[in-house]
């Protein structure tokens, strides 16, 4: 069957909203999850989770983290990947070499970490007193935290917890260097499939750049981006549609993926896989979607963390969404003409009570003690 652009959307819906399971189960299948700090309603990763985890309850991750075999870290961004991947990516060797004085303070809280077992930065602080530098934005960091950020990415710390969403350190044992050159091309391969198995199907632009990002998830193994990217292009599956080449996982097939549910709403995390590709969303969908919340205000045209829509495979618009006083406001917004048919309202109102438990909120209930409407007929009413 002939491949095309609906196809292909269907594809990457289905194979990336499937239904929900135990939460390694998805994180296994997932391979990686993007994190960001800020919460609007929740952090990013667990607006990722709660569609593809069962009885999913924001900060279920941060909670379980140490049980799940999973390891804090930068892959192609920030976020959480498996150990064994994580492996392929250490010992990282950056370009540029810690001077003397540097090495020295980090030598010292290794120690010092080891000695402890699991550190607190706070700990950290009391015992070095490292003061205060200028960051990269021109602002002001504390110095001991950058340092120990530098030490996790170097592969001489991990994360063992997060206390109230703070890094709690501990020491690893010195990591083994790869043997040789086939090792080397066996992790690249084994990373660049990890990036398409989390961001399939692909347009090449964007398989380029993931590719390219993983300079930052293995920078000793730059050099043999250009052979893997090669490479990759050889064995995944791969069409041409509309002028763009398409890759996927070779054992897959987009023409046999199953529609998603046609009653059910879904509002996505800004950096869901789904939604990631800004480039892939635009050809899907035909709008461009922004993430705002680095925005000033008055020139945000979403909101300052507009979730996507997604409504019978079409992304007809954005929520924003926020907790206040223990409850949940939400402000609709529509890409076309504001959706109103009774099918849409009550899979919208059904997506609200998901969220409403997810976050954590009081049961919404009326005076009869009946589940109550998210006044989403309202929001929507509204939502131009």
């Amino acid at each position: 069957m002939p491949i095309d652009l609906a196809t292909l959307r269907r594809h990457a819906l289905a194979r990336s909203l499937f239904a929900p399971t135990a939460l390694p189960l998805a994180l296994q299948r997932l391979g990686f999850v993007q994190a960001d700090p800020l919460r609007a309603p929740a952090r990013a990763q667990d607006l990722t989770l709660r569609h593809r985890v069962d009885g999913y309850v924001a900060g279920d991750l941060e909670r379980r983290y140490p049980e799940l075999g999973i390891e804090e870290d930068f892959f192609v961004n920030y976020g959480f990947v498996g150990a064994h991947h994580h492996a392929l990516m250490h010992p990282r060797r950056v370009r540029v070499r810690w001077g003397k004085a540097r090495q020295a303070k980090a030598d010292a809280v290794l120690a010092f970490v080891r000695e402890r077992g699991v550190v607190h930065p706070r700990e950290v602080d009391a015992q070095f007193d490292h003061g205060r530098i200028v960051n990269w934005f021109g602002g002001s960091s504390n110095a001991t935290t950058e340092l120990l950020d530098a030490m996790h990415y170097r592969g001489l710390l991990r994360v063992a917890r997060r206390d109230a969403g703070t890094r709690v350190y501990a020491a690893r044992p010195p990591w083994p260097a790869p043997a040789d050159k086939a090792e080397v091309r066996a992790r690249m391969d084994a990373l660049v499939d990890l990036v398409v198995a989390a961001y399939a199907p692909l347009p090449a632009a964007t398989l380029s750049q993931l590719v390219h990002r993983l300079r930052l998830a293995a920078p000793q193994f730059a050099a043999d981006r250009p052979r893997a990217l090669a490479h990759a292009k050889k064995r995944l599956g791969h069409a041409r549609v509309d002028g763009v080449d398409w890759y996927w996982p070779r054992d897959e097939d987009p023409a046999a993926a199953p529609a998603l549910p046609d009653n059910r709403v879904w509002l996505l995390a800004p950096f869901d896989p789904v939604v990631w590709d800004r480039l892939r969303f635009e050809r899907f969908w035909g709008w461009p979607y922004r993430f705002e919340a680095y925005t000033p205000a008055p020139k945000r045209k979403l909101g300052h963390y507009a979730l996507p829509l997604l409504w019978r495979e079409r992304v007809v618009g954005w929520a924003n969404v926020a907790v206040e006083s223990g409850a949940m406001r939400v402000e609709v917004g529509f890409v076309g003409p504001r959706l109103a048919e009774r099918a849409f309202v009550r899979a919208m109102d059904d997506e609200l009570h998901r969220l409403h438990r997810f976050l954590g909120l009081a049961p919404l209930v009326d005076a009869a003690g009946l589940a109550a409407p998210s006044q989403v007929a309202a929001a929507t009413a509204g939502a131009a």
